[in-house]
Parts: C-alpha cells; sequence; structure tokens
C-alpha cells in the first residue's frame, strides 16, 4: 500500500500520526484516502480554489520533488511508494 508521510504541522487531522498507509492508485487517490480516515487532512494540502495542491505545499514521490502541473495528482503510484507532504512555513 502506498504510505502518505505526514508532517508535524499537518498531524492535527491525523491525531499525531506521521505516516498514513492507503490503497490509492494515483497521488490524488491517496490524499483523498487520508482526509477519508482523518477529516481536515484535505483542507491543508490542496487548495479549495484550485482542486490542486496548496501553495505552500510540495510533494515528494520517494524522494523525487514533484512540480506543480495540473496533472499530478493524477500521477500514478505503486504499492510500495511513500508520497511526503511537505509543508512550507512562512513568516515575516
Amino acid at each position: 500500500m502506498p504510505t502518505v508521510l505526514i508532517p508535524a504541522p499537518y498531524r492535527g487531522p491525523t491525531r499525531g500520526l506521521d505516516r498514513v498507509q492507503t490503497t490509492g492508485a494515483t497521488i490524488g487517490a491517496c490524499l483523498a484516502a487520508v482526509e477519508a480516515q482523518h477529516p481536515g487532512f484535505g483542507a491543508l494540502v490542496l487548495d479549495p480554489a484550485t482542486g490542486g495542491i496548496h501553495r505552500f505545499v510540495k510533494l515528494i514521490l520517494n524522494r523525487e520533488v514533484l512540480g506543480r502541473e495540473a496533472s499530478l495528482l493524477d500521477r500514478p503510484v505503486a504499492d510500495s511508494d511513500e508520497i511526503e507532504v511537505l509543508a512550507a512555513i512562512g513568516g515575516g
């Protein structure tokens, strides 16, 4: 099963879990599966205005930093893949 790695700032909905195993076949399906198990997670990662990845979030698939293209959520994943969510924390 693909695993989604959750950064510390986004572990509220997962009640502290740092990784969640999913049954999704795409990156988007995996993120949706985490949201289904842990309501509120999706709002941290997905931009409701565009339906894509929030501008302050980066995704890493098996240590490869992914781009921001619209088709990113449709990218297939294998059972052994790890999708890491990276939260960009800003200040100023």
